[in-house]
């Protein structure tokens, strides 16, 4: 074949085309397995972290297998509810089952509509309850998880993550620990409208401490992250109301 014609260039690129996708579906799929376990174990620091088990930093130290070994020791129960609050399915403990990044895009379209959702429940030994959240952020996905007391109402920590938000701006949802450590102490009002708020301008305080207990101040120079981060924390924890009102009927 003459390997100056043009028909000998398409089949040479096609082959080279073809052998690089093989190429690339097949190491793809060779690595699929510990993109999966990282982003499990990643997904169980952050709530372990939320729960106050220990440091972000800690979890990361400790490794994939002491993560997941942590959280099977801690975990006593994990389902999932739906919008009555009634448990819909156990989510299994043994292969330490949570929802993914990507279940939980999956499910925030559900909870936009306010119905036909199934979202997870972690309950802790120590009587923590966690959840998540999930939203938008000013360049991307926001998301994170919120710790609740036994009183299903005071917020025991939270953390949160995000895709691509500005550094030194919005990324602080991730990166400033006293922006996470404002929600402690605080409370969700559920059944309320808004069930928590992020205010811009600052939260009215007294002492250093809000005098509101469901607000918290933006952070400055980052009003669309904030604004994100604030509805998707009310749109979520507006669809656990009727779970967690379980809380109050259980102490009445």
């Amino acid at each position: 074949m003459n390997t100056n014609s043009n028909l000998y260039t398409v089949i040479y690129t096609a082959i080279i085309v073809t052998v690089v996708a093989a190429v690339l579906a097949f190491v793809s799929q060779s690595l699929k397995g510990k993109q999966e376990a990282n982003e499990k174990a990643e997904t169980i620091s952050q709530m372990l972290t939320a729960g106050g088990f220990g440091s972000k930093a800690e979890f990361q130290a400790m490794g994939n297998v002491k993560v997941l070994e942590t959280y099977g020791n801690e975990i006593e129960e994990a389902f999932t509810v739906d919008a009555e609050g009634a448990k819909v399915a156990d989510l299994d403990l043994g292969q330490k089952e949570v929802f993914s990044r990507s279940q939980l895009k999956a499910q925030n379209y559900k909870v936009k509509d306010g119905n036909g959702y199934a979202i997870p429940v972690y309950k802790f030994k120590n009587g923590i309850t966690v959840v998540p959240v999930y939203g938008a952020g000013l360049w991307g996905p926001v998301w994170g998880y919120i710790a609740f007391e036994a009183d299903g109402q005071t917020i025991h920590g939270a953390y949160f993550d995000h895709e691509s938000e500005t550094a030194g701006l919005g990324a602080k949802i991730k990166d400033d620990p006293a922006f996470q450590a404002e929600f402690v102490g605080e409370k969700a009002f559920f059944g309320e409208s808004p069930v928590f708020a992020i205010v811009k301008g600052g939260a009215p305080k007294e002492d250093g401490k809000s005098v509101v207990d469901n607000q918290i101040d933006a952070i400055t120079g980052a009003t669309m992250t904030s604004n994100g981060l604030d509805a998707a924390i009310n749109m979520w924890l507006g669809a656990y109301a009727a779970y967690f009102g379980t809380f109050k009927a259980e102490e009445e």
